[in-house]
């Protein structure tokens, strides 16, 4: 992969699954990025593991979107690249979902990644590449997951209007839909042998993805070779929304 001499890329959740893989692929392929998480501890070893910049923020939150942007701005300039990545994956049923539990996911997958978009657009270079990072979830509808799939379905509708938006900066906008992806996540989650199975019998390649599969396909959206792309979801889910 070429062509990412001298940009700098911003990675929301950047210490841990995709976007830990995703920052490792652009940091070899030679741009200059920074990762983000609300983990301090986190957040500074995963930056010492890549060699790149860490800065502490929960997306979540308005003004730590706020400052993130600022001190972006004022350590590094611009943004060539920005993954918003960070997300929460929590599952009730629609009768039991609570309004915590519905507030905390949409306030981190949804309007902290809206506002760290909109927050971000005044610090994008012309012709600069922007993914979000969604979910299978949000086309095929599994049960026990109406907000978090809400959430993602969301975001796509935000990715189209933010393309059509910054296309006279020749910014391209786009999301990226994995589905079951072996990260951390999944323990966070509960996974044990059983639903394992059953979610691999979801996937006609009868497999989870790897993190560093999505983070390929971000890192070709992000360059160069992808200058013709904006306004497209990505399914990387191995056949299962099929």
């Amino acid at each position: 992969m070429t062509g990412f001499k001298n940009k700098v890329a911003l990675i929301t959740g950047g210490n841990s699954g995709i976007g830990y893989a995703t920052a490792k692929a652009l940091r070899e392929a030679g741009a200059d990025v920074i990762i983000t998480g609300r983990r301090k501890e986190a957040i500074e070893k995963a930056a010492h593991e890549l060699n790149v910049n860490g800065l502490v923020a929960d997306q979540s939150i308005l003004p730590d979107i706020e400052k993130l942007a600022a001190e972006v701005a004022q350590q590094f300039g611009k943004v060539d690249i920005l993954l918003i990545n960070a997300g929460i994956t929590k599952f009730a049923t629609i009768e039991f979902m609570t309004e915590s539990m519905f507030d905390e996911i949409m306030d981190v997958n949804f309007k902290g990644a809206y506002f760290t978009l909109s927050k971000l657009i005044p610090l994008l270079n012309d012709n600069a590449s922007v993914i979000l990072l969604s979910s299978t979830s949000a086309t095929i509808s599994p049960p026990s997951a109406s907000v978090y799939a809400a959430s993602k379905a969301a975001l796509n509708a935000v990715m189209k209007i933010a393309a059509l938006e910054l296309a006279s900066r020749k910014i391209r906008v786009n999301s990226v839909s994995p589905g079951p992806v072996a990260t951390e996540i999944m323990n966070k989650i509960g996974l044990d042998k059983s639903v394992e199975e059953q979610m691999i019998g979801s996937i006609p390649l009868a497999r989870f993805g790897k993190a560093s599969e999505v983070a390929d396909l971000i890192t070709f959206l992000s360059g160069e070779n992808a200058s013709f792309i904006t306004g497209s979801n990505f399914l990387i889910d191995g056949g299962q929304s099929v």
